[in-house]
């Protein structure tokens, strides 16, 4: 069957007919901008859930998040979206700032004086490292300069600066719990581009650290950096789709587009056996399946987007009788560091960490783990149980926590983390140039930019700029990556 012709040319402030392909929070957003510039628009969503990584759920009658949980508050975007759609009066920022690192076989207190976890001195670090590697990082002052170049992995430079310890026991558990990946391989100037420019500007990094810290102070930052949303971040994407529900986009579930082909005015966007006609596309899916549906038309951008590599990890989530927990170590849970051999990459004190959780159900005590990292993902082929397992052997090692939850569920996000390699700037650089040759598309979503919430919100935006004739934003975004920090990821 053939669907009707869609397309309006300019009769909708000249974008007429817009497909969005991927309804995760990337492509809501973009569907939600797309609409704001006069688009008639079309959001096709293969799953029969829309969200991506931010997934609303239960447990123990309890509502959680069971994929991504906050979102960077010092980034604009994903907060002034919430807001749009109406969840300004939900906004929440975490109810304790304040985090451990199980490492060396104690929970300790998470260093405040750091830059993803590089220090500006030693002693911001003691009691994490050990004397070794704090002497270790006194002596950056007096090495050489390293050359980074157009760009060195994370791992690499600082293990070079401040030893290896710097990078085994604080960047990498905080890395992973952005990306899931491996410091070691992780690009400087994507994912911590303030510590790309002051490797460049700086012969010392721990002078570059203390400059990065003076700048933040100088500008007088004000307000949590995290933010949630009462009921779960999983509630972004349902309220972005019911705007733009209510401003007259359509959103079809369970619709898959399995190709798409540029016509002499348009798109043909093939879904099962019929195909929908359009002005333009934004594809908002993960990498893979861009490149599968950008072979006809931009095989340069596809061939680049299939070397794109992505990372799975499973996340346990728990729930306890509160009476049975007994006391917990204070704060919102811990990190754990690769390099010590445990198999949870980190713990959520849920119930502690959110407000809204713990007003729920005063009697329940809702914590989460996290399993698999890139390269390190054996553990998620046992089944749901032995996760469940080995979450508690790794919990009652930390914590001390011997009690039995009363109810469990494990959310598996099986190629869930696009990885961010040295040169992956200029990955996307060429994805966009290809990109940008053929008329009528753009991309977005979280392999470009960021995995952050307010970076595949921005790099929404970007995306339906560049539709209407507005590259600047593309430009910026490709030009100057901005850390995404914690707060998960989806498309």
């Amino acid at each position: 069957m053939r669907a009707a012709d869609t397309r309006t040319g300019t009769d909708t402030g000249g974008l007429g007919h817009v497909v969005v392909i991927g309804g995760g929070i990337a492509g809501l957003a973009a569907a939600h901008r797309l609409l704001g510039a006069g688009a008639r628009v079309t959001v096709l969503e293969a799953s029969h859930r829309l969200g991506g990584k931010l997934h609303a759920g239960e447990i123990a009658g309890v509502r959680v998040d069971l994929g991504a949980e906050s979102m960077l508050a010092r980034r604009p975007e994903a907060v002034a979206l919430a807001r749009e759609v109406g969840l300004g009066d939900r906004l929440q920022p975490p109810a304790t700032a304040s985090a451990a690192i199980w490492t060396r076989g104690a929970l300790r207190p998470m260093p405040k004086g750091h830059v993803m976890g590089v220090p500006g001195d030693a002693s911001a670090v003691a009691g994490v490292l050990s004397d070794e590697g704090l002497r270790r990082i006194e002596e950056d002052r007096e090495l050489p300069p390293t050359e980074v170049g157009d760009d060195i992995a994370v791992g690499e430079y600082v293990a070079r600066r401040v030893g290896r310890e710097v990078v085994d026991r604080l960047v990498e558990p905080l890395l992973g719990g952005v990306y899931a990946g491996d410091a070691y391989r992780i690009s400087m100037r994507s994912a911590v581009p303030q510590l790309y420019e002051a490797a460049r500007t700086h012969t010392s990094l721990t002078e570059g650290v203390r400059d990065i810290q003076a700048r933040a102070a100088a500008s007088r930052q004000t307000g949590p950096v995290f933010m949630g949303i009462d009921g779960g971040i999983g509630q972004l994407p349902l309220a972005v789709a019911e705007s733009v529900r209510a401003r007259g986009g359509e959103i079809l579930l369970g619709c898959a587009a399995h190709g798409l082909r540029r016509v002499e005015d348009g798109w043909e966007v093939y879904v099962e056996d019929w195909d929908l006609e359009a002005d333009a596309v934004v594809l908002a899916v993960p990498a893979p399946h861009a490149a599968r549906l950008l072979e006809h038309d931009a095989p340069g951008a596809a061939a680049e987007l299939r070397a794109v590599e992505y990372a799975s990890m499973a996340l346990i989530t728990l729930a306890y009788r509160r009476a049975d927990v007994g006391a917990l170590p204070d704060g919102s849970g811990f990190l754990v560091p690769p390099v010590d051999g445990r198999t949870i990459k980190a713990s959520t004190f849920a119930s502690q960490k959110w407000g809204w959780i713990a007003e729920q159900d005063p009697d329940l005590f809702v914590l989460r783990t996290s399993v698999g990292r890139y390269g390190d993902e054996k553990d998620l082929g046992r089944p749901d149980g032995e996760l469940v397992d080995i979450s508690r052997r790794d919990l009652r090692a930390a914590t001390g926590l011997e009690a039995a939850p009363v109810a469990s569920a494990v959310t598996r996000w099986d190629g869930g983390l696009p990885q961010y390699p040295v040169g992956h700037h200029a990955r996307v650089a060429r994805i966009r140039e290809q990109v940008g040759r053929v008329p009528g598309l753009a991309v977005c979503g979280a392999a470009y930019d960021g995995v952050g919430i307010p970076a595949c919100v921005a790099s929404a935006n970007a995306a339906v700029d560049q539709l209407t004739g507005d590259l600047s934003a593309v430009r910026e975004l490709t030009a100057n990556p901005v850390q995404s920090l914690h707060g998960g990821a989806g498309e």
